[in-house]
């Protein structure tokens, strides 16, 4: 009976690893350039803060003589930029935290839980909350504007973008469910 013969055992060439283990390294290490795109976003967090204040001061210098309607105004164009904010805030921490490092809470006992925990299917669905969020305000802030200035068409314009990124958000938020049960095993 003949003897059967081993197979011969498998010896990675040494060139080809150390070739293979630095493009990777160059890879892995090309997320670095999108750290200074988050930084230009806190810049332009700072620069949201400028106008935030410029439209507070406007709109307390106001109060006093405006009619209910532009009080209401003032106040949604104030939480209009605020969660633009908060939308730029939520790209920068889950964008960097996924993207480029993870962000170390430990010493900071107020740091929010889901800034280090936010993957990127909640990061789709936090940014379009927003969005929806500051559409529907600039559909209210033209609806409460009707009776001064009527336009239909920017009106229907506005209704429809809006309704565009609510239905937007709507088809993410379900084809994120059924990803999620054919691949987390429920």
């Amino acid at each position: 009976m003949a003897e059967a013969e081993e197979p011969a055992t498998y010896r990675p060439n040494p060139t080809l690893k150390r070739v293979e283990r630095s493009f990777e390294s160059l890879l892995f290490n090309s997320r670095w350039p999108m750290a200074p795109f988050y930084f230009g976003l806190v810049i332009s967090l700072a620069a949201l803060l400028l106008k935030f204040c410029m439209e507070l001061w406007h709109f307390i210098l106001h109060v006093p003589d405006a009619k209910e309607s532009d009080i209401i105004l003032g106040v949604l164009a104030l939480i209009d930029i605020s969660l633009t904010g908060n939308l730029i805030l939520i790209v920068v921490f889950s964008g960097y935290e996924n993207f480029v490092s993870k962000i170390d809470p430990e010493g900071h006992p107020d740091w929010p839980d889901w800034m280090t925990k936010v993957d990127f299917g909640g990061l789709k669905q936090k940014l379009l909350a927003s969005i929806v969020a500051i559409s529907a305000i600039q559909v209210l802030k033209a609806f409460m504007n009707i009776d001064t200035v009527f336009d239909p068409s920017k009106l229907a314009w506005l209704v429809g973008v809006h309704l565009v990124f609510v239905v937007s958000a709507f088809m993410l938020a379900i084809s994120d469910r059924w990803g999620s049960g054919h691949h987390g095993g429920e």
